[in-house]
């Protein structure tokens, strides 16, 4: 085993893995998005018992392994508790970690993401901000850093102009100023109708997540 390497990151996934490891996906400002087992860490007296689940963010101490790390200390700044607890909230967190998931690579720079994932579930902890307007400003966002979102779409001149300019407010925003605004309903109607459709323009999968939000949250609602 080589020399140990420290990571800053997410835990995105996270499921057993033999009788008592967790297999985990980081997504890791160093190197992107990696697979890490941790040994032992399903047993009651684990070090990694709570490190190892979803949301989870802070430094990993890994060995890299021929096609997987192993994980051996973890350093957490940040479980997310408020996001866990709201059933809503979860479920967003949930489609946001899995859209991460879908944009990273493992040894690419994963720090844009990252960033704008850990201000994301900063933010569905915020009551005032609806958690629709969030998830149609991640995954703008999300489009813009992949380099897929086409610009012009600000400019469509059969849209509001309070409209264009969030779209463009958006596209341009440091991530610190990004979920400090919201919209009135007629503005957001069509916002979310930009975006829902370079959703399906973009993205060639379906995200389980997203079903399952659909059905028990804003079908529910």
């Amino acid at each position: 085993m080589g020399e140990p390497l420290k990571v800053t990151g997410m835990v995105l996934q996270s499921a057993p893995s033999g009788e008592y490891d967790r297999r985990t996906v980081l997504l890791t400002k160093e190197r992107g998005k990696i697979t890490a087992f941790a040994r032992g860490a399903r047993r009651a007296n684990s070090m990694l018992l709570g490190a190892t689940t979803p949301f989870v963010f802070g430094t990993f101490t890994v060995y890299e392994g021929k096609n997987a790390y192993t994980m051996v200390r973890a350093d957490i700044s940040n479980y997310f508790t408020q996001v866990r607890e709201d059933f809503a909230a979860a479920c967003y967190g949930c489609y946001f970690m899995e859209v991460a998931e879908y944009y990273t690579r493992e040894n690419l720079d994963g720090s844009a993401v990252l960033n704008l994932l850990y201000a994301t579930l900063r933010a569905l902890m915020n009551e005032k901000l609806d958690n629709e307007l969030i998830r149609c400003i991640f995954e703008m966002k999300a489009m813009v850093l992949n380099g897929e979102y086409p610009y012009e779409a600000a400019e469509d001149g059969l849209l509001l102009e309070s409209t264009r300019y969030a779209l463009t407010y958006v596209i341009r925003a440091p991530l610190q100023k990004l979920y400090t605004f919201t919209l009135t309903p007629e503005v957001f109607a069509q916002f979310r109708q930009v975006q829902d459709h370079f959703n399906r323009k973009n993205i060639d999968r379906t995200f389980k997540s997203f079903e399952i939000l659909k059905t028990l949250v804003l079908d529910a609602g």
